[in-house]
């Protein structure tokens, strides 16, 4: 197993660039979507960031950053939901609203998985 001596959201993945990002704006999606999310570890820590981002622009709440928010979920339903159910929740809370739980390994491949939630 490669040690991760990359710097923190750099991981391949095993996909090319453009594969890697269609893949993490759909599981972000539907994390955000339902507030929790079974996958491998490595993909877990690479949603986390994204993820936080997209709560912190619903924090913001203007139509820049709503925008932006468009531009990276996939499902428009889901972005009025960071912004009118799920940001107001963290009003109070610099960052942090992910939380990332191991649950063991995977019987297929042996990958280990995790539970990312939203805290």
């Amino acid at each position: 197993m490669k040690e991760e001596t990359e710097m923190p959201g750099t991981r391949k993945l095993g996909k090319t660039t453009d594969q890697r990002r269609a893949m993490l704006r759909q599981q972000v999606t539907d994390f955000l979507d339902k507030g929790k999310m079974e996958t491998t570890i490595t993909r877990a820590k690479e949603i986390r960031p994204m993820a936080e981002k997209m709560i912190t622009l619903g924090k913001k709440g203007d139509l820049a950053a709503y925008r932006q928010a468009m531009a990276f979920i996939t499902r428009e339903d889901v972005v009025k939901k960071v912004f009118k159910e799920i940001a107001p929740n963290y009003t109070e809370r610099n960052g942090g609203y992910t939380r990332i739980t191991r649950t063991g390994v995977r019987r297929g491949d042996a990958a280990e998985t995790a539970m990312i939630e939203l805290v």
